[in-house]
């Protein structure tokens, strides 16, 4: 009963902070950043764009709100499977709530909240973004949009979120120039995602790093076994001996992202609050489901050729002569 009352509490607390987080984003958004008519990156992004190309068509715009949680919905479809289905029904939410934010706020919000600051909107705005996203990330929620396509990357490679979501909102950004016709707007939106990816990584702490897990209990089969079905992480079991009692243990061995420790912590504790484990940072692992080695086919033949040469001298060696 109390594992029980545990997960509901770190449950709550994490839907807790993803609101938290995903208001700081909405309001960042409708407060500074939209009234000034800047498109920034991601779905908040996407239905500015929208909003006022239906304007300039047919006079009224379709609300940013709608459109983002419609796109949202259909990127989520194509991702489930990428994903899992925790971090789905999560994304669900926060798209949700973002919608529900967004367009309550918005209309709240004609004129920027700071007059005659463009500049200035854009800084507060981009701030308030980037750690709302980042905080939503922490307790592994989602505000949708560009960061699904995020998570789905962070799963299979090295690259960090808020690299990931800078790519892929440059697109959206400078599309706006087509609508405005104003470098300024393409140059303001730019400065917000920086800024936002900037504070995303620096909140998500990811530093392109993984981390390496040795973990020692009682109950290393369920611990496994969840890490394997909760976390998508492979386990490796290793035997060994506790000198001090003379007995034979199981150690896991675990490499996961840096943004996933929290989650492997919190299986081993709700398993086993008595487990011994040990956390270290690690660079370069490489391997399914983290990064790929790559060598460059120049560099490969070269060593391919030194190779060969080597081998035809051994071949014709004195040494090798006399050993026949």
């Amino acid at each position: 009963m109390h594992l029980t009352a545990n997960k509901i509490w770190v449950s709550i607390r994490d839907y807790v902070f993803i609101v938290l987080g995903i208001f700081l984003y909405a309001f960042g958004f409708s407060a500074f950043i939209f009234p000034e008519k800047v498109v920034i990156g991601g779905l908040a992004g996407f239905g500015t764009l929208i909003y006022f190309i239906t304007e300039m068509l047919f006079g009224k715009g379709v609300p940013v709100a709608v459109t983002q949680y419609v796109t949202n919905l259909l990127l989520l479809a194509m991702a489930f499977k990428g994903v899992g289905r925790q971090f789905v029904i999560r994304t669900i939410f926060g798209a949700t709530v973002i919608s529900l934010f967004i367009g309550v706020l918005t209309p709240l919000f004609p004129e920027p909240l700071v007059a005659q600051q463009t500049f200035m909107n854009v800084i507060i705005g981009g701030i308030l973004c980037g750690v709302g996203i980042g905080m939503v990330f922490v307790h592994n929620g989602s505000t949708g949009g560009t960061d699904i396509i995020a998570a789905m990357v962070s799963k299979s490679s090295n690259t960090s979120i808020g690299r990931t979501m800078l790519y892929c909102d440059m697109c959206i950004i400078s599309s706006s120039f087509l609508i405005f016709h104003n470098v300024d707007k393409v140059v303001y939106g730019f400065i917000v995602l920086v800024i936002t990816a900037y504070l995303a990584d620096m909140v998500i702490d990811t530093n392109r790093q993984a981390v390496q897990f040795t973990i020692f209990s009682r109950h290393w089969e369920r611990i496994a076994d969840a890490i394997s079905h909760e976390a998508n992480r492979g386990c490796t079991v290793i035997n060994g001996t506790g000198w001090y009692t003379k007995h034979e243990v199981k150690m896991l061995l675990v490499m996961c992202r840096k943004i996933e420790s929290v989650t492997i912590f919190r299986i081993v504790k709700s398993i086993d609050e008595d487990a011994f484990i040990t956390q270290s940072n690690v660079n370069g692992v490489y391997g399914k489901g983290f990064d790929k080695i790559k060598i460059k086919e120049a560099r490969r033949r070269a060593s391919e050729k030194i190779n060969a040469e080597a081998a035809e001298i051994t071949a014709d060696s004195p040494v090798n002569d006399t050993a026949l």
